[in-house]
């Protein structure tokens, strides 16, 4: 299977995508040469995720169903094709170790939540200082400040000391809000399934042990109906 093959070498270009994508944005002083060899990376990682959601479709036994179900792995493979949306291909790489945690992890949903909460912070914070950092006027000028205002932006507080002002910016913020609710909904709706299945399982034992003690004491009757009714012949 495809798919199960490829968990882990696309979890290594992942890995590097997002090297080759950090590296310039934490370093402004990166030469040319190295600049252009972290865009060939991010390039080929992209072709890869591209080669993958192609051959994922070609063996897909119902293709009409795993196009509506995989939209937007279509549009992120299709759209960083224009520069402006470049930043879209963070998505496919989000894509990829998303598939891969959900199969290794299942089951350990706080590992798996507070990974993904990193990744997605930090992917934010990069993306906001690349859009802001070109900007004279933007509050938003190094990746401490980028840091600071992903994770206020993730966790709804919005101190509002740090802000985006470029569309592209704004998009981002938009973006990471959504990502911000959308863990937050999982987290409540994981403790809720933990808590009722708690109370269910309290409620088994205790029925559990009800019907225990009842057989018991059904046993024990009827041993004194036995004894009653020996008694009684005895007298006879």
């Amino acid at each position: 299977m495809w798919e199960k093959r490829m968990e882990w070498p696309l979890t290594g270009v992942a890995v590097l995508f997002l090297g080759a994508y950090a590296w310039p944005i934490l370093q402004p002083s990166l030469g040319s040469t190295g600049r252009v060899w972290c865009e060939v990376v991010t390039w080929l990682a992209w072709g890869l995720f591209a080669l993958d959601y192609v051959v994922r479709l070609v063996q897909s036994p119902d293709k009409p169903r795993f196009l509506r179900r995989h939209v937007l792995d279509l549009l992120v493979i299709v759209l960083p094709l224009l520069r402006p949306l470049r930043l879209l291909r963070l998505v496919a790489m989000l894509n990829v170790l998303n598939r891969t945690a959900a199969l290794a992890l299942r089951g350990r949903v706080v590992v798996y939540f507070v990974g993904a909460t990193v990744l997605i912070v930090f992917c934010a914070a990069l993306a906001v200082l690349e859009a802001e950092r070109p900007i004279e006027e933007a509050g938003i000028r190094n990746f401490p400040d980028a840091l600071w205002w992903a994770v206020t932006t993730i966790t709804t507080v919005g101190y509002g000391d740090r802000y985006p002002v470029s569309g592209t910016g704004r998009l981002i913020a938009v973006g990471l809000m959504v990502a911000g609710i959308a863990l937050l909904g999982v987290v409540t709706a994981t403790f809720a399934s933990w808590l009722v299945r708690r109370v269910e399982e309290v409620e088994a034992t205790s029925q559990t042990v009800t019907r225990a003690q009842i057989a018991e004491l059904s046993r024990e009757i009827a041993e004194l109906r036995a004894a009653l009714a020996a008694s009684e012949r005895k007298d006879l």
